[in-house]
């Protein structure tokens, strides 16, 4: 089992920053290993389809939703497996549920709830 642990979500004026953290924990039967594995952070808005924000491969490899280039920057820290997405200038459009999620596979564009593992959501408000 592995477990992902979300926090740092709130509510923020436009134009303000926060930044989420993930943490993972294992828990896994001897033999079983989960090194590296592909990171992201999704987000879903109520009425809309989940979608992919930011995603690190497991070989460094980052990527970037075309609505947050150059405001936000995800990065982690392995030594204490944690995953942090630091969001600037937000805009009331960045009202989401965000999720981190942790897989062997390439994370996919939209979400794949079967996909490997993912924590249960922190919530992001931006009031304009």
């Amino acid at each position: 089992k592995v477990e992902l642990v979300e926090s740092g979500g709130g509510s923020v004026q436009a134009g303000g920053s926060l930044r989420l953290s993930c943490t993972m924990s294992l828990f896994l039967s001897e033999g079983l290993t989960f090194d590296s594995p592909n990171m992201g952070w999704y987000r879903q808005a109520p009425g809309d389809e989940c979608e992919l924000v930011s995603s690190i491969s497991s070989d460094g490899e980052i990527y970037y939703n075309d609505s947050v280039k150059g405001r936000f920057t995800i990065s982690q820290d392995n030594a204490i497996k944690t995953l942090y997405l630091r969001m600037n200038n937000l805009k009331p459009e960045d009202t989401a549920v965000y999720y981190c999620q942790a897989a062997t596979l390439p994370l996919p564009l939209d979400c794949n709830r079967d996909l490997g593992y993912w924590g249960q959501g922190t919530q992001v408000t931006v009031s304009s």
